[in-house]
């Protein structure tokens, strides 16, 4: 914490974005355990968010954000500036591709939580509501989220998670989506055609921060009838994007050509 922080008003923003990152709803315990506060501490400020309104107790004394404030999008702390680094990439990027850009971090179960969207101005278009979480392992961001993850992440996220075939495309065995990630962390770049739902397509890159991990995946998203034509083109244009906004974030080393 920076000596112009007040500590008491910093704890309540880190409980907020904690909550935001998190998305789903948590135990006393599970906020003691992650923001490191005495248990009197984070149950007194839990108590007064409850009481301000901008978080809600459910029957099982956990606690989530507000419907207030998670339905106007509110996202603060690392990934509000994320965001703000990035808007004026993906503005450009959706402008020179004319289709939809996403903008997506790992969230609950280290599936995809949606941080900024940019739709496509054509009539034709490909769109996802925000407030949901998309899974990892049928998605680009989400393959490239993994595939750049810590060490761990990859076993755990495989360990709990059903691979359900949404689509007859969906790629549903462990060996094989691990061959997809290795093939990932080699080329830089991810596509998927068809996995999530028919008629979607599209590729995502990653974005890293100055420490040099996947802080984010970048996402050009497009109906799949136009794919074929554009697709090299889209690769071209969300890898240079992503690492745009990588080197606007500090990082310095780009990811090799493939």
């Amino acid at each position: 914490m920076s000596r112009a922080e007040v500590r008491s008003a910093a704890r309540v923003l880190e409980l907020l974005e904690l909550l935001a990152r998190v998305g789903q709803p948590m135990g006393l315990k599970d906020v003691v355990a992650a923001l490191r506060l005495p248990k009197s501490s984070a149950h007194g400020l839990l108590q007064t968010l409850v009481a301000r309104g901008y978080a809600e107790r459910d029957a099982a004394d956990r606690y989530q954000l507000s419907p207030s404030l998670t339905a106007s999008g509110w996202i603060g702390g690392p990934d509000a500036h994320l965001i703000a680094l990035a808007r004026p990439v993906m503005e450009e990027l959706r402008d020179e591709l004319r289709e939809t850009v996403f903008l997506g971090a790992r969230g609950a179960g280290d599936d995809v939580k949606l941080l900024a969207k940019l739709v496509s101005p054509e009539i034709v278009r490909y769109d996802a509501e925000t407030s949901k979480l998309r899974p990892a392992y049928c998605t680009a961001m989400g393959r490239v989220l993994l595939a750049f993850a810590e060490p761990g992440v990859v076993d755990g996220y495989l360990s709990r998670s059903k691979l359900k075939p949404l689509t007859p495309h969906t790629v549903t065995d462990p060996d094989r989506l691990r061959a997809g990630l290795a093939r990932i962390r080699r080329q830089g770049f991810d596509v998927v055609v068809e996995e999530l739902t028919i008629g979607g397509s599209g590729a995502a890159a990653p974005v890293f921060g100055a420490d040099g991990r996947c802080r984010a995946a970048l996402n050009v998203a497009t109906v799949s009838h136009r794919f074929p034509s554009a697709r090299e083109r889209i690769i071209a244009a969300v890898r240079s994007a992503a690492g745009e906004i990588s080197r606007r974030l500090g990082h310095l080393t780009p990811l090799a050509a493939a």
